[in-house]
């Protein structure tokens, strides 16, 4: 039986979550008993995926209207032909919570939901999604899932974050992102971060061949270096040193500049013993024709000089080169029409992180022997991606005014839940550290600390320093928990942190005019303090149960022991499983 507080059912293991570490300030004591009386349980659906149809789905809609027409009526349809139930539509509050965190990287504030709620009901999902893309809430959020998709490993790399908020900020295509990112030219400004990417890896040549693999193109090829894909019969050993080939040459500069050789090629031996040069190979298995110009032995000999200077000295002779790998491999990866691995691969990436699971699961395993759920409609998204110039916008927007995207999470069936590939349930996910971080900092503030949404749009300038100031809040908070993975459980560090933090009891759970601490404890009557806490905290309204135990846990008369006790039900809300996932 799933729980009426939220549109979904936790893990066992995570419903404890923060009450379970067993090391609590005094006034916490007993609050881990009122943290598991109101979390709630969230459950994941990883069952088989139902075979996919092969009724054929209209391609490159005019509209964003028709796009996300196209999604429901794909994911429809192959549920009705294989008879899998799909459920009812969450409840608004749900996806307001879900959509703000998606969109906007933070939970909304009660003055948002007090707007979202008083909206005509046939205009609130698309008002709401339109007003979310248009804030710098959706600029910063989707910087930080751009981040953690490409440099996952270094999540606080500043030139690479202040770059590609840049290219959000100005709309750059995906495509102009990936070309500024493979070219790594040097730059001045925001731009040079661009080169991150690659400058992180270009001392190890397999992660840099295998890292663009996998985050451009959704491919994993590790696995066909030593020997052809033993799984895949997809990947060979010269799709591997192919596409190591247009990285073979590139190198670091004294000056950290990324550059590349003028020659350089890439042998490897076959499994049959044989020797051989890699020829420039896309994971289409289009070859690119090697332009380098042949030089002399002497050439050859002045050149790689030249080529230790520029990697000893600052002020080192620049090597020209007249054939750039990187470039050729820009050139096949946009020229790729038939299997569009740079545009399914954003596509598959979008679709996981807004509904929890791609239509390609893993997304790392693009191929033949690991089909879509969906084989038409991602590639009906991916061309129609491509054709409106790799536009995240309008594919993002698509996706979540679909009603695959708002399906409730609740499943009060006996029976089996239908595979997470259906979509046919609405999915729980883990808040990343920075929305988590993000949301802590909205949710602990007072109702009235944020402006109304007629405020937000008088005054834009004034709302990008909130939300610039929130961003920077959230950065020195996100530090303490954990990126979460697959079956993902709460981490003892980051339980740990709750329980005794000092900043957590001087920060959130402050007694402030300008703190939801001190807004609940100046509340006239249990019932209007339990329905603040509720909607700022946990963006809905209390059930009766709850309301009794915050009649019974605040009507105390001594005002410190009344303080303590609030403090104790903020922390419970914040430490709790249902704050801590995305239904």
């Amino acid at each position: 039986m799933i729980s009426p507080k939220a549109d979904s059912d936790l893990t066992p293991g995570v419903a404890v979550s923060f009450a379970s570490a067993g090391l609590f300030r005094p006034f916490l004591v007993t609050t881990m008993w009122v943290s598991i009386l109101i979390s709630c349980r969230l459950a994941r659906a990883d069952e088989p995926v139902v075979a996919a149809s092969d009724e054929p789905v209209a391609e490159q809609p005019a509209s964003v209207d028709e796009l996300t027409q196209q999604i429901d009526t794909a994911v429809d349809s192959q549920n009705a032909a294989s008879g899998v139930p799909v459920v009812e539509q969450a409840d608004p509050d749900v996806i307001l919570r879900r959509t703000t965190l998606d969109l906007a990287g933070r939970i909304p504030t009660a003055r948002e939901r007090e707007w979202y709620l008083q909206l005509p009901a046939e205009q609130r999902r698309q008002l709401l999604v339109d007003r979310l893309l248009g804030l710098p809430d959706f600029e910063f959020h989707l910087r930080n899932s751009l981040d953690e998709l490409l440099l996952p490993n270094r999540p606080n790399d500043g030139e690479f974050r202040e770059y590609l908020l840049t290219a959000v900020r100005e709309q750059r295509s995906w495509s102009q992102m990936f070309r500024e990112m493979m070219l790594a030219a040097p730059a001045e400004g925001p731009e040079k971060g661009a080169a991150q990417f690659l400058k992180s890896r270009v001392r190890e040549l397999d992660d840099l061949t295998n890292d663009t693999a996998v985050m451009f193109f959704g491919v994993n090829i590790s696995c066909a270096k030593c020997h052809d894909h033993p799984l895949v019969a997809d990947w060979k050993q010269d799709h591997y040193y192919g596409m190591q080939a247009f990285f073979n040459r590139t190198f670091s500069s004294k000056k950290n500049d990324l550059l590349e050789k003028p020659f350089g090629s890439v042998r490897f031996k076959t499994t049959e013993g044989e020797d051989r040069d890699a020829a420039l190979m896309f994971l289409t298995g289009a070859v690119v024709a090697d332009q380098t110009p042949e030089y002399t032995d002497e050439e050859r000999k002045q050149l790689e000089e030249k080529i230790r200077n520029l990697e000893q000295k600052d002020d080192a002779e620049t090597v020209p080169v007249s054939f750039s790998p990187r470039q050729a491999l820009i050139d096949a990866a946009l020229s790729d029409e038939e299997q569009l691995y740079l545009a399914r691969n954003i596509v598959n990436r979008t679709w996981e992180r807004l509904l929890g699971t791609g239509i390609v699961d893993p997304p790392d395993q693009m191929h033949s022997g690991n089909p879509a759920s969906h084989p038409e409609l991602l590639r009906s998204l991916a061309r129609d991606l491509v054709a409106h110039d790799y536009d995240l916008r309008r594919l993002i927007r698509g996706i979540v005014l679909s009603q695959a995207y708002s399906r409730s999470g609740r499943w009060t069936s006996e029976s089996v839940p239908p595979g997470s590939q259906t979509f046919a349930v609405g999915a729980s996910r883990a808040m990343t550290p920075r929305q988590l971080a993000a949301s802590i900092v909205v949710a602990s503030r007072s109702a009235e600390s944020w402006p109304t949404v007629e405020e937000t749009a008088a005054n834009p300038e004034e709302w990008l320093k909130r939300r610039t100031d929130l961003e920077n809040q959230a950065n020195g908070w996100m530090r303490e928990f954990e990126q979460p993975g697959e079956d993902f459980q709460i981490a003892v560090d980051e339980a740990l942190f709750f329980s005794n933090s000092e900043r957590v009891q001087n920060d959130l759970l402050r007694d402030g005019g300008d703190r939801i601490v001190g807004a609940v404890k100046a509340a006239q009557t249990p019932e209007q303090a339990a329905e603040l806490l509720w909607a700022v905290v946990n963006n809905r309204s209390p059930d009766e149960d709850e309301l009794q135990i915050v009649r019974e846990w605040i009507s105390v008369e001594d005002e410190q022991q009344r303080l303590t006790q609030v403090q104790s039900l903020v922390w419970a809300l914040l430490a709790g499983a249902e704050f801590r996932f995305n239904y």
